[in-house]
């Protein structure tokens, strides 16, 4: 069963295309993480906030992944990361026209 990660924390910029130049080798990495469908950046500037929400090919998959993320967050030093993890329930997505 389909899952969405749902990830924000602190950041303080580059926001618009200066993120997407600085940013466009990790997204490029993170196209590649095994189970990922889709990801959506999110940025929120006048909160200094940014994060995404991802579609995984099932929990494990979601798991690992945000595992794996919060520690390169960490690294980053990024000192929270909040995340929620989703089941899809794919019919009445359907209906609503999501990209499943």
């Amino acid at each position: 069963m389909a899952v969405v990660l749902q990830v924000d924390f602190p950041y303080a910029g580059p926001w618009g295309e200066a993120m997407h130049a600085q940013m466009a080798d990790l997204a490029v990495s993170i196209a590649g993480e095994p189970g990922l469908i889709w990801k959506i950046w999110t940025e929120q500037p006048d909160s200094n906030q940014a994060g995404g929400i991802y579609l995984f090919q099932d929990q494990a998959s979601a798991q690992a992944y945000l595992d794996m993320h919060r520690a390169r967050l960490a690294g980053f030093g990024v000192p929270q990361v909040n995340a929620k993890l989703f089941q899809v329930n794919r019919p009445l997505s359907l209906i609503d026209r999501a990209p499943l």
